[in-house]
C-alpha cells in the first residue's frame, strides 16, 4: 500500500520524467495519506494510439490510479488527487501540439487485498 499504477500515451515518453514523478508522488502520499515511504509502489504503463472522441491523433493522456487501504477521509483523497494533477502539469511536457488529457483518481483497496514480499 498504496498501490499506484500510472498509463500513459506512448507519445508522451519523451516528454515525461516518470522517475521524479513518481519520487514527488510518493512523498505527496506519505505526507497527505500518512502512508510509509518503502509501501508506494508505482508503475508505469505505456499505452498505444490514444485516441479522443474522433481524433486518433494530435492528443496524448495520462492516468494516474492511486489504491489506498480504507479509512482515508473524502477530503484527503480529494487533496491527494489535486496534487496528483499538479504533479503532471510540472512532469508532463507534451509534444507541440499534441493536447494532454491528465485525470487521476484515489480509490480504496478491496478487504480481500494481501501483499507478499520477499525472496
Amino acid at each position: 500500500m498504496p498501490q499506484i499504477t500510472v498509463d500513459y500515451s506512448d507519445n508522451l515518453a519523451d516528454g515525461f520524467d516518470r522517475p521524479a514523478f513518481a519520487r514527488d508522488l510518493h512523498s505527496a502520499v506519505v505526507e497527505i495519506a500518512a502512508a510509509k515511504p518503502p509501501a508506494c509502489k508505482t508503475r508505469f504503463r505505456r499505452t498505444e494510439d490514444p485516441v479522443v472522441g474522433p481524433d486518433t491523433e494530435g492528443h496524448a493522456l495520462v492516468h494516474v490510479h492511486i489504491a489506498l487501504l480504507p479509512g482515508r477521509t473524502d477530503e484527503t483523497k480529494s487533496r491527494l488527487t489535486e496534487t496528483t494533477l499538479d504533479l503532471l502539469r510540472q512532469y508532463v511536457k507534451p509534444a507541440d501540439g499534441q493536447m494532454l488529457h491528465a485525470s487521476a483518481e484515489i480509490r480504496d483497496l478491496d478487504p480481500s487485498y494481501r501483499k507478499f514480499e520477499g525472496e
